[in-house]
């Protein structure tokens, strides 16, 4: 990780003319980053979120994911909760990161899903974290909203192709999603 420094300190690490893994200098030292977490409604939804309060994150398989979701990601992050596979997709909510990286047992399970035997219990592949409730939007921000607001051109979920489940959102982009919820 590399540290740049403006009004506020920033970490993160440079890929393809962008900073990924954003965060913020807060008061106490603790740093704040910001992500979109996508998952079909039909499998679980912001309704399953906001009945449980606080639940397991699972069935994230792509290394990319499981790397921000162990290195990256902190406690006290939050993150869009983005429905997709849907008509229409997009953002539906606000969820905070209430625990750190545990292995996902639903890898272990041979009667789940997101089984995967070549994952053994003693050196797991995949990771999970705990997320809760914090609100829900009062209406979906469409992908099409996003890809077509000023300031949210360079933002992750936007790019074609894009299909990783948890992506890094800049404090910037947060920001302008939040706004957009009242437009």
């Amino acid at each position: 990780m590399a540290w740049v420094r403006s009004r506020t300190q920033v970490r993160g690490v440079h890929r393809a003319g962008r900073w990924t893994a954003t965060r913020r200098q807060t008061r106490q030292n603790a740093v704040m980053a910001y992500w979109l977490m996508k998952s079909e409604p039909t499998a679980y939804g912001i309704d399953d979120l906001e009945a449980k309060g606080v639940d397991m994150w699972e069935g994230c398989r792509n290394y990319t994911v499981r790397n921000n979701i162990r290195d990256a990601m902190s406690i006290g992050d939050l993150a869009l909760f983005y429905h997709s596979n849907v008509d229409p997709t997009g953002v539906v909510g606000v969820m905070e990161i209430v625990s750190e990286a545990y292995p996902d047992p639903t890898q272990f399970d041979p009667g789940s899903a997101y089984h995967d035997p070549k994952s053994p219990p003693g050196a797991p592949r995949w990771l999970v974290r705990d997320v809760k409730f914090v609100r829900r939007f009062k209406r979906t921000v469409t992908l099409a909203e996003l890809k077509s607001t000023p300031g949210l051109e360079q933002m992750e979920a936007c790019r074609k192709g894009q299909r990783l489940s948890v992506l890094p959102v800049t404090e910037k982009e947060w920001e302008i999603v939040l706004g957009l919820e009242e437009a």
